[in-house]
Parts: C-alpha cells; structure tokens; sequence
C-alpha cells in the first residue's frame, strides 16, 4: 500500500522541483517522431495514440506515415473498406483497433463535421476510445489542461512520489489522479508538454526493468531512489510467452487472409497451424470480432 500521501502538498513540494527538471530534460532528448512535429494535424495526432496502443513506437512510426499518406483526413478513413484498413494495419497487431479506428473516422464524420473533437467528454465517445487514448488526444492535439495518465507516467509517479517500484494497483486510483493533477502546470500548452515529457521520461529512462537512474534528471527527488529502489516483490510475474498461444495463431490467420486479393479456402487456412481445435477455435474468435467473414463452401475473406 502506498504510504498516506497529501496531494495538495504536490504542487508546492514536488511540483516545483520535478516538473522543470522534466520539461528541460524532454526538450533535450525527446524522440523525433513524426506526429510532434508542428504540422502534424489533430488527425494525425488521434491515429497515433490509437496505434500507440500495445505496440512499440518504432513500430508504430513508418506506419504512421504510410497511414498518412493514404488516409490524411476521417472522410478519407472513414470511405475505406474494412479490408483495405486490416491489410494497411498490418502487423501492428490487435487489429480490432484498425476496425475501430475506421468506426471512430465515421462517427467524426458524421457527427463532428469531419474534424477530430477537441474535449475529454466528446473523445470519450468514439469507438475504441477509452480514458487515456480521449485525454492524450486532447491535451496533445489541442494543449487541454487535461490528466494524462499510460502506463510510463503512473510507473515515473510511483517511484517519484510514493518510493513504490511499480504502481499499487492495475489501474489508476483516486489518489494516483490528485496527484497528477496537483503536478499539471496551470496553462493548457505547459500541462501538454509536462504530460508528454513525463511519458517520454518513462519510456526512455525510468524503464519497468532496467531504470537509467543515472541519466534521469529527477534521480535527487525520487523517492524510491532514495530509499535504494527496494523491490517489490509481490509484482513479479511470469513473462507472457508468445509461441503456441492463440495470439501468434489469430496473427497466422490474418497474414493468410491480408496476403490473397480473393476469398481463401479453409485448406489454405489449415496449413498454417496444425492444432485443428485452436485454429478452428482462433478462426471463430476472427469472425466474432468482426475480422473474418466466412463465405459459401469453405472459403473466408477479410470483411467488406
């Protein structure tokens, strides 16, 4: 449990010390990734969150722009099949999120006049949207004073704040959200930047594994260095594997279907995983979800 915490004390105490030394340290090292740059449109800025999600950022980069390029507005998405869009996601994996990111350029269209919505309350309500992806798009396509809180800013503040390795518990609590509020600057563009550099500070030194506190800018106010980074014991778990799981099978699946302009037979499908029950089973799971559509003797293609 994390130790018994006044949030209103943040801003005076950490807040004057951590958020400076973090902004400086971003406009030094940040990444050169192509949605930050100043053309980079609202648009560009929501794809990017939404192909962020699960997958590496040098994955998502090149993808990013080919997605661009094709793609530029929501009218644009939004006019696209669904097989054109799951075979331009690729292998970024989940692409259920490829699905949604067309349902969302639709409702934008239809419901916000083709442009991305700038509040909390109007993000939260595209599809595929949840908490993080609606506050990240406001405050880094339109400078909203809002919390942005992923997995790299929970991890910073724990460690920082609370001496903790890694946050208490699965998603964020009520005290979590004080006290980054408490820590966002006073003006939307400031509280932007604070929020993307905290992120950047995590993804790139204050790392779940192998921390660099040696390069972090904040390392004389962290709490948990100070306390010699114990480690907490209770939060280690097995790696997930990969191999043999109906992940890599479903993935399988998917590069047979992205590969062939025409409906694939269920023979072409058997031949690339030997385990009829989990393909079979991997398969249904596809056509649930709305990634699959089966046709008349035995064949399936991506959906149209």
């Amino acid at each position: 449990m994390p130790p018994a915490f006044d949030p209103d004390g943040v801003t005076a105490s950490a807040g004057s010390t951590i958020v400076g030394p973090v902004t400086g340290w971003f406009a030094v090292q940040a990444r050169d990734l192509p949605w930050r740059t100043p053309v980079a449109t609202p648009w560009g800025v929501f794809v990017s969150e939404v192909m962020s999600q699960q997958t590496p950022v040098t994955r998502v980069a090149p993808a990013w722009l080919a997605w661009m390029d094709r793609w530029p507005t929501p009218d644009h998405l939004a006019a696209a099949t669904p097989a054109e869009v799951i075979r331009a996601w690729d292998r970024l994996g989940y692409p259920r999120r490829a699905l949604r990111l067309r349902d969302a350029a639709a409702v934008i269209r239809d419901n916000f006049g083709g442009q991305v919505p700038r509040k909390y309350d109007e993000l939260i309500t595209l599809p595929g949207v949840g908490d993080y992806t609606a506050a990240a798009v406001a405050a880094f396509a339109f400078d909203e004073r809002v919390v942005v809180l992923d997995t790299n800013v929970r991890r910073v503040l724990a460690r920082v704040i609370f001496g903790l390795e890694h946050p208490a518990t699965s998603s964020a609590t009520k005290l979590e959200r004080a006290v980054a509020q408490e820590l966002l600057p006073s003006d939307g563009p400031s509280a932007a930047v604070w929020s993307v550099a905290i992120m950047e500070l995590g993804a790139l030194v204050c790392q779940a594994s192998s921390p660099s506190c040696n390069l972090c800018p904040i390392r004389g106010e962290c709490a948990w260095f100070a306390a010699g980074r114990p480690a907490q014991v209770s939060r280690a778990k097995r790696a997930q594997k990969f191999e043999g799981t109906d992940r890599q099978v479903r993935g399988k699946l998917m590069a047979v279907l992205r590969a062939s302009d025409h409906p694939v037979t269920a023979a072409a499908l058997r031949a690339c995983w030997s385990d009829d029950f989990q393909r079979d089973r991997c398969l249904d799971s596809l056509v649930s979800d709305g990634l699959v559509e089966p046709l008349p003797r035995g064949r399936f293609r991506l959906p149209h």
